[in-house]
């Protein structure tokens, strides 16, 4: 027999009735919003053509240049940034594991900070006991 599902009203619910608060008054201020005339190409224009020419700041197309070639390389080095590090931060060891930062979990660090209360908790290899944990 199945049960129906029981809204719980814990600590979790302020945070989702803010956001539906946050929801609706952002609909009512965009929705509010007076925008400006739409401005368009003209019916013959050619539109890639002159976003081309406007981006490289070339005196060709309908658009007038503004010059936007820094902002576009400027772009293009931070998502390549981006990029490189997404690889390497998701990238894993020949072995399959991953690789992190701190690949003994902080462990070092807390045996340092507590002087050494943990040790006494390890096996003879340096890893955890089970009752312990340790990483999966």
């Amino acid at each position: 027999m199945t049960t129906k599902p029981e809204l719980r009203t814990g600590s979790h619910l302020l945070p989702g009735l803010a956001a539906v608060v946050l929801f609706v008054v952002m609909a009512v201020v965009i929705l509010r919003a007076s925008f400006g005339d739409p401005q368009g190409f003209g019916p013959d224009a050619p539109i890639t053509a002159s976003i081309g020419y406007a981006m490289f700041n070339l005196d060709m197309g309908t658009i007038p240049g503004e010059g936007m070639l820094v902002a576009f390389e400027i772009i293009d080095a931070v998502l390549v940034a981006a990029l490189v590090a997404a690889v390497l931060l998701a990238r894993r060891e020949q072995d399959g594991s991953m690789v992190a930062l701190l690949a003994d979990g902080g462990r070092k660090v807390r045996d340092q900070l507590t002087d050494g209360e943990s040790e006494e908790r390890r096996s003879s290899d340096g890893r955890p006991t089970a009752d312990r944990g340790g990483d999966r």
